[in-house]
């Protein structure tokens, strides 16, 4: 089955490395389930025959060969087309560069041929201001999940994280190591069963705080600071006060999934995590409303489009929140920050939303999706600036 690549920053941050002659940029909105999927193989033939005509009035047969590749060994791919989500993201250069990516949010369908590819649709999903992570940890291991209300995906760890307690303490680990077993459901009281030799036990008690601690710092280190995203613990019930004791993070709430993570299936563990954030997620909206409000009182809050694109460009914005599903045909002048609005120009057409977000995230601000109802302006995008 074809490769997958995982929605991640890092993804982004990839995509947007590669500089061509020809990016190739593929959306598709797919199925996941029969009779309808049948139709998402047929549609992906038609976009990939476009864009194979399309590729030929640009660059040769021969490279137009090489481009498409990828793309017709997909098309081949049955099983690949058996398991699709809601969206689909295919990206192709020279040099032989590919990759696959499928999304739990549905996606317009398009080919863009440019010189960089074509990545604003996956950048919003990542901004939405929906998202959060949950660390499921035991005494075996720790797994990261990121999510929001329709998805949750496994986080690729590294090879530097600490994800298991063997790997975390070494050669300190006290041996022999006991192990531990949860009896019961998650949705009921469960009971922690130790197995080992005796005399042991303040010794393991110390390795699991180790262990706990050395997840921590990692998780911090390598994901928190940079997603900010809010963390939800998932562990036995036993495990969640000593983990909040050993706890440096922040972005760690209050609340978490009480249960061995191990034994909750994915929905499930998505729909609990959902009911823990979501009050929050709330709470965040109405934050990031009354920060505007702040700053609009300050002379530091931008509503007008024109000023928000020439301060988007000045590196002056600290953060803007944008309309989710609302989009604003036009493109920002890279010398002065002057904006142009056009007429929709059918699938290729550039979003002036996504392009201030874009500029703003280059110069090193925070870009945030917002749902239309509570967004606290009507122009499409609200900016808190810096200065």
């Amino acid at each position: 089955m074809t490769k997958q690549s995982l929605l991640t920053p890092s993804l982004l941050d990839d995509l947007s490395a590669v500089a061509a002659k020809t990016c190739v940029s593929l959306y598709l909105p797919t199925h996941r389930h029969h009779p309808e999927n049948r139709q998402d193989p047929i549609r992906f033939h038609r976009l990939v025959k476009d864009l194979r005509e399309n590729l030929r009035n640009l660059i040769s047969a021969d490279e137009t060969d090489l481009m498409v590749a990828p793309f017709d060994a997909l098309a081949e791919d049955e099983e690949f087309w058996n398991h699709t989500l809601d969206g689909l993201a295919v990206f192709a250069a020279p040099a032989g560069f590919s990759r696959v990516v499928t999304t739990y949010r549905t996606v317009g369908e398009m080919t863009v041929v440019a010189d960089t590819f074509h990545t604003k649709p996956l950048r919003r999903f990542l901004q939405s201001s929906d998202r959060y992570q949950i660390l499921a940890l035991n005494l075996h291991g720790a797994k990261l999940f990121e999510g929001n209300r329709d998805s949750l995906e496994i986080v690729e760890l590294g090879e530097e994280f600490p994800d298991t307690i063997e790997k975390a303490l070494g050669e300190e680990l006290t041996e022999p190591h006991q192990t531990v077993a949860s009896y019961g459901g998650t949705g009921g009281s469960s009971v922690a069963m130790h197995h080992g030799h005796g005399g042991k036990g303040d010794e393991m008690d110390d390795d699991a705080e180790r262990f706990f601690r050395a997840v921590d710092r990692s998780v911090l280190k390598l994901h928190s600071r940079s997603s900010e995203l809010p963390l939800i613990l998932a562990a036995l019930p036993e495990h969640h006060n000593l983990f909040h004791k050993v706890s440096h993070n922040s972005l760690l709430t209050k609340e978490g999934i009480k249960g061995n993570p191990d034994a909750i299936p994915i929905d499930e563990l998505r729909t609990r995590a959902w009911e823990i954030f979501e009050p929050l997620y709330h709470a965040r909206l109405d934050s990031l409303a009354d920060d505007f409000s702040v700053a609009k009182s300050q002379q530091l809050g931008l509503v007008d489009l024109a000023e928000i694109g020439e301060a988007a460009v000045a590196g002056r914005i600290a953060t803007l929140l944008i309309e989710a599903d609302r989009e604003i045909p036009g493109r920002i002048h890279t010398g002065s920050g002057n904006i142009h609005l056009t007429d929709a120009d059918g699938q290729q057409g550039d979003d002036l939303l996504d392009e201030l977000g874009e500029w703003v995230i280059k110069n090193g601000g925070k870009m945030m999706v917002v749902p239309a109802e509570r967004m606290p302006v009507a122009t499409g995008a609200a900016a808190i600036c810096r200065y």
